[in-house]
């Protein structure tokens, strides 16, 4: 059993190099064979690497694999797995069986191909047994790579997949343990998780949904998605050049008849887009938007499980929710232009709208106007609905906001009879003037409650 101490990627690969009982395969296609390199560079390879292959060429992949999948999918990563597992056991289990602990690991890349036109991205998977002869886990992730050239990311995938081996053998004691090891040295600044999938008795007592979050809320992803129906998918899956409406918020009341409120609103402003493409387009992607970062300046960011509850809230309505890492609007329009070039709008309540309007963002050279043009930076608006006056002035009060005044319809406040006071005043009317923010009428099902 190795230390508690931190290893770094030699120490790792050369303790699995060392491990008696760890044996199993290496199947790596689109990065060169970077984490079975590891294995024989560090010493003592034959006591761990049975098998490294790469299957480049389509054909030869397909006849290994079966064809009819795309070829970076977690498709055609589960086929891998299975292929290679079957035949690891069918050669070695006779004679290594009792003894060994056999894994499997396997990748399908699309590291940053030589125009530096596509969008780097790869499955990893990890088939390992805990027990000699015992059932075995599955590890499967969905990565985003973000260094600069393809040399530095074939780096980060191999320090990551020997991350994720030594981490499956010898920090499972807990869930944060284990995505730590994983992560160790390269998540973060070199490459993003943003789907995990485990299976198998070793995680039986894990909630997938917990690591989905904690992803979020320990920095690994910028945001993971949670479906109304059907499996998870990585992001990129559910919002691939796909129309798409963002309807950000808090969310804190988790009774039925606020979420009913929010569906409507979301709906509304789907239906919205709908106009706006016409017939010849496919139906926009709704999404309500959480953030695991604080609300608020100076409060500690929310827990997973209050987290959860506001999510399960949102998808009792049937709706799909993603959430972020970060609270900005701008960061969201950055996350979706990675996966879209079709029309992005959000639907953003009055006090929402204000809140993001009175910020100062000096977490930005160009603070307001930087934000701003990182918002509206490829094809968004944002819809902007009512609010009644007294939730309005309430709000207002709360949020200690100033220099804002409005005129009413019927109780009602729509973002063109909101006002600003100068120089930010005029700021706000060149957006409305320019159509980046679009007033939207009130729901008739709202008017009908109020």
């Amino acid at each position: 059993m190795p230390s508690t101490e931190k290893r770094d990627t030699h120490h790792k690969a050369l303790t699995l190099n060392l491990d008696a009982s760890a044996f199993g395969s290496f199947a790596e296609i689109g990065a060169g064979q970077e984490v079975a390199r590891w294995f024989l560079v560090v010493g003592g390879a034959s006591g761990t690497v049975a098998k490294t292959i790469s299957a480049y060429d389509k054909e030869v992949s397909d006849d290994l694999y079966g064809s009819g999948s795309r070829y970076v999918s977690r498709q055609r990563l589960e086929a891998m797995l299975d292929h290679e597992w079957s035949q690891l056991l069918t050669q070695l289990s006779k004679t290594r069986g009792p003894q060994t602990r056999f894994f499997s690991f396997v990748d399908t890349v699309s590291a940053r191909n030589f125009a530096g036109t596509n969008e780097p991205h790869g499955w990893m998977g990890l088939r390992f047994q805990l027990q000699p002869g015992g059932p075995p886990n599955d590890v499967l992730l969905h990565i985003n790579m973000l260094d600069p050239a393809n040399v530095l990311q074939q780096e980060a995938i191999g320090i990551l997949g020997v991350n994720l081996i030594y981490a499956a053998f010898y920090e499972l004691q807990t869930k944060e343990s284990f995505l730590e090891g994983v992560a160790q040295d390269v998540v973060k600044e070199r490459i993003e998780i943003d789907y995990i999938d485990l299976r198998g008795p070793s995680f039986e007592s894990w909630d997938h949904r917990i690591l989905l979050a904690h992803l979020v809320s320990a920095g690994f992803a910028d945001a993971v998605f949670f479906p109304s129906k059907g499996p998870a998918v990585p992001p990129t899956e559910a919002i691939y050049k796909k129309a798409v409406v963002l309807a950000p918020g808090y969310f804190g009341h988790v009774d039925a008849a606020h979420a009913q409120v929010h569906a409507r609103l979301l709906a509304s402003a789907i239906q919205e887009l709908r106009n706006e493409l016409g017939d010849a387009h496919s139906a926009p992607a709704g999404f309500f938007c959480l953030t695991a970062a604080p609300f608020a300046p100076n409060e500690p960011p929310p827990d997973i499980p209050g987290l959860l509850r506001r999510i399960d809230a949102l998808l009792a309505t049937g709706s799909d929710v993603l959430l972020f890492r970060q609270p900005e609007l701008y960061h969201m329009t950055a996350l979706v232009n990675r996966y879209t070039k079709a029309p992005l709008r959000f639907a953003a309540g009055l006090s929402l709208i204000i809140r993001g309007f009175d910020e100062a963002y000096g977490n930005l050279e160009g603070s307001r106007l930087e934000a701003l043009g990182r918002l509206f930076a490829q094809n968004v608006r944002i819809y902007a609905y009512p609010m009644t006056a007294a939730d309005l002035s309430e709000w207002l009060n709360t949020a200690s906001a100033s220099g804002w005044e409005w005129s009413d319809t019927n109780g009602w406040v729509s973002a063109s009879q909101l006002r600003r006071a100068p120089p930010l005043g005029h700021l706000f009317a060149y957006l409305l003037a320019s159509n980046f923010l679009v007033p939207m009428p009130v729901p008739a099902a709202l008017t009908a409650d109020a």
